[in-house]
């Protein structure tokens, strides 16, 4: 998949909004991707899952003992590479605020983990993701992304290979530019 084919599934589901939008990250930005929207439709889940996988090298690929993912983002995506792979698939949640395996989830001591994320913007979640496989007893050895917003400067600590790398200008709450700022913000993500 070409990156012009990916923002043709983003688009085709009404995933690339435009308005004035609080990211996870806290910053603001002007445009959203919705990747449960992208991802409501399993065919097109299977299709980006697919995609996902082939980013990866085979070393890497050969090495996953399991697929994990923070809820709620990277729940879906998560599942269907676990699917595309031929691997379980779990997730970590934040019922006090910092992840954990719930729901009778467990790693296996050592176990190869490939860290699923739908969006990642600066890589806070991604960090704390991965922080949280480690003291559950697994070890990450890379991530993917459906997309990159970082400008490829999120460094996760481990190899990353998103599907696509968009680049939407991000302010912090003191840069907005005028004409962001006359917009009510929305606030679409999974973390408060």
């Amino acid at each position: 998949m070409t990156d012009e084919d990916v923002l043709a599934e983003f688009r085709a589901s009404g995933a690339l909004l435009e308005g004035h939008f609080k990211l996870s990250s806290g910053r603001h930005s002007g445009h959203y991707l919705q990747c449960a929207r992208v991802l409501m439709n399993a065919e097109r889940a299977g299709r980006l899952a697919l995609a996902l996988t082939q980013k990866l090298p085979r070393e890497i690929r050969s090495e996953i003992d399991t697929v994990v993912s923070p809820a709620m983002g990277g729940l879906i995506i998560g599942h269907e590479m676990g699917r595309t792979l031929g691997k379980d698939a779990i997730f970590l949640e934040r019922p006090e605020g910092t992840f954990e395996l719930r729901r009778g989830f467990a790693l296996e001591p050592g176990a190869k983990v490939l860290m699923v994320e739908d969006v990642v913007t600066t890589g806070l979640s991604s960090r704390e993701a991965i922080e949280a496989v480690g003291r559950e007893g697994g070890t990450v050895i890379a991530e993917v992304a459906l997309v990159d917003r970082s400008g490829a400067e999120a460094d996760l600590g481990v190899p990353f290979f998103p599907l696509v790398e968009i680049n939407f200008p991000t302010y912090a709450e003191d840069e907005l530019p005028d004409e962001l700022a006359a917009i009510e913000i929305a606030k679409p993500g999974s973390r408060k």
